[in-house]
């Protein structure tokens, strides 16, 4: 049996030719991206600004939904609900009020009434600004020390020159995808920090195939140049990648439309994420490897052997 494809064996579409038009655009969404975080910033939600947390249990299954209604009736502000553990248990976050410790019982007490009776308030916290403060250090230092870790390792598995790209190309990916939060006004949050941490994990995969299929053949075509050798392994792993990109895009678009608002931010940055993680793999990521010290003295070689390359069936 012939194994699914979506594109025709043996591709020979010129990537590397339109690595200028993919730099301009990555160039135009990054500045895009600078700016808007730098006049808007992020709008940060209350796990970063500070809040109210309370974690209660029901005595009954609970409606996410009809309670989110009967909160958000009381005026109270940005109020998230979280289901865990038990099918009873529930966690809410709240923006701090204004007016110190008072108004924070006040808030409380509002909140206790519109939920009625029946709930055990097994936890009740406030969350200062100051502590949130860390978290988005915390969770911004973690997503770096992720990126660039995951860069050591693809300069180690291969050659420095693939680990430099590697980290060019994931940055590319995560800023784009912060920018989105920015551009839009959507609410981040520890969950947005996840979303990125999934991301870079994401778009390193793709790179790293392709990056693999580039040394392969580097050793099976010693005389052929730089970018032939780009183009027939982008070509050759170009099925393999739109598979992936399109499954797991089915999976997200799943939790996007039918997740609710709360998974909402955090599957559309992953969809954001891998439209531009894919197209990053494709264009991108090898084209990079032009603008690096030669691998094995291939970089500035002319195209007088090219001929000697052709593409094998994947």
């Amino acid at each position: 049996m012939r194994p699914l494809r979506f594109v025709p064996d043996n591709t020979r579409f010129d990537f590397v030719r339109w690595r200028f038009a993919a730099f301009a655009v990555s160039i135009l969404l990054f500045v895009l991206t600078v700016g808007s975080i730098s006049v808007r910033g992020l709008n940060l939600g209350i796990d970063f600004e500070g809040g109210l947390l309370m974690e209660v249990r029901a005595d009954r299954a609970l409606d996410i939904g009809a309670m989110r209604q009967q909160l958000q009736a009381q005026n109270i502000g940005n109020i998230q609900l979280q289901q865990f553990g038990e099918a009873t248990d529930m966690l809410i976050r709240a923006e701090l009020p204004e007016g110190g410790e008072a108004a924070q019982q006040i808030v409380v007490r509002q909140i206790q009434e519109a939920l009625g009776p029946g709930f055990e308030y097994r936890r009740v916290e406030f969350v200062g600004p100051t502590i949130g403060g860390e978290l988005l250090r915390d969770g911004l230092i973690a997503t770096s020390l992720a990126i660039l870790a995951i860069a050591v390792y693809v300069a180690f598995r291969f050659e420095w020159q693939f680990g430099i790209a590697a980290l060019i190309a994931t940055l590319h990916d995560v800023i784009l995808t912060l920018g989105l939060y920015s551009v839009l006004g959507l609410e981040f949050d520890m969950t947005s920090i996840a979303a990125l941490l999934t991301l870079a994990g994401y778009s390193i995969n793709d790179t790293v195939v392709v990056f693999d299929r580039i040394r392969e053949n580097l050793r099976r075509y010693k005389s052929a140049d730089l970018k032939t050798l780009i183009n027939m392994s982008v070509n050759e792993t170009l099925s393999r990648t739109i598979m992936t990109s399109g499954t797991t895009m089915l999976a997200v678009a799943a939790l996007l439309f039918f997740g609710g608002s709360t998974l909402f931010n955090f599957s559309l940055a992953l969809a954001w994420g891998i439209l531009i993680g894919t197209a990053s793999s494709i264009f991108v990521a090898a084209s990079l490897l032009f603008y690096l010290p030669s691998i094995r003295g291939r970089g500035a070689q002319g195209g007088a052997d090219a001929g000697a390359a052709v593409p094998a069936k994947e």
